[in-house]
């Protein structure tokens, strides 16, 4: 691959980072605090391959090779053939571009162990009934506050659905430091009014109350707590389906 074809890949990358970093499709890599990084590097590469470009013109312009210099740079290229494997760099920029891929769902969430963690500290909850709430936030006051900064109040979760091989339904979200890779997920099992007809992936808003009841998670064996549920509907997938307040 020569100078000019790697400015055009460095360039469509740099394209395809500014497509993702201009819509909701960077989310699905990384979290949102990352856009500014990810429009960052589509200019940086933009830049790069423009500049790369434009050496090599001006290279060409000022540069008159002499016959003995054209037989032997045509004999070195003969001898030294490009390898055209490393066009195959462009199939995930084509990936990328034409494939938007979807966020982890219920499969890796119930081959995942649990990552709740103990919370630094709790934020003070509004005064409203039922109280709507991060469900990371849920599942760690209920573990590890015992339910007490409820007082008695309902609240008000989102996540989407997982069944365990038992059927147990389990409502969840995928929390990640950094990006999708890292992601693991928090669960809430579900009890109480719960729809008869439960498709693993859907996504529900989740109205119930605080019980004092928890398993463990089979994978690492982590905590999971329950919610009474009260009422339950179903959602469209958000724009953001990752949480990122779980390491706060």
């Amino acid at each position: 691959m020569n100078r000019q074809a790697q400015a055009a890949v460095m360039f469509l990358v740099g394209a395809a980072l500014l497509h993702a970093g201009g819509t909701d499709l960077y989310l699905r890599y990384v979290k949102a605090g990352l856009r500014p990084l990810v429009l960052a590097a589509g200019v940086v590469l933009i830049v790069s391959a423009l500049a790369t470009a434009w050496y090599e013109w001006r290279r060409g312009r000022t540069r008159t090779p002499s016959r003995t210099e054209d037989a032997h740079t045509d004999t070195h290229a003969h001898a030294h053939p490009e390898p055209r494997i490393s066009w195959l760099l462009v199939l995930p920029l084509l990936a990328l571009i034409l494939v938007a891929p979807p966020a982890l769902g219920s499969y890796s969430a119930m081959r995942t162990g649990t990552a709740l963690q103990h919370p630094y500290g709790y934020m003070k909850l509004p005064k409203s009934d039922p109280i709507p709430l991060n469900l990371v936030d849920y599942a760690g006051r209920a573990v590890y506050d015992h339910g007490r900064s409820f007082d008695g109040r309902s609240v008000r979760i989102t996540g989407f659905v997982a069944l365990d091989s038992k059927g147990t339904p389990y409502l969840v979200r995928m929390a990640l430091n950094c990006c999708a890779a890292d992601a693991q997920p928090v669960k809430v099992a579900l009890t109480g009014t719960i729809p008869p007809v439960l498709q693993p992936d859907s996504w529900l808003q989740v109205t119930g109350t605080y019980i004092a009841r928890e398993t463990h998670d089979p994978v690492n064996n982590g905590p999971i707590p329950f919610l009474k549920v009260t009422d339950a509907k179903p959602i469209p997938t958000p724009s953001d389906p990752y949480d990122e307040t779980w390491n706060n």
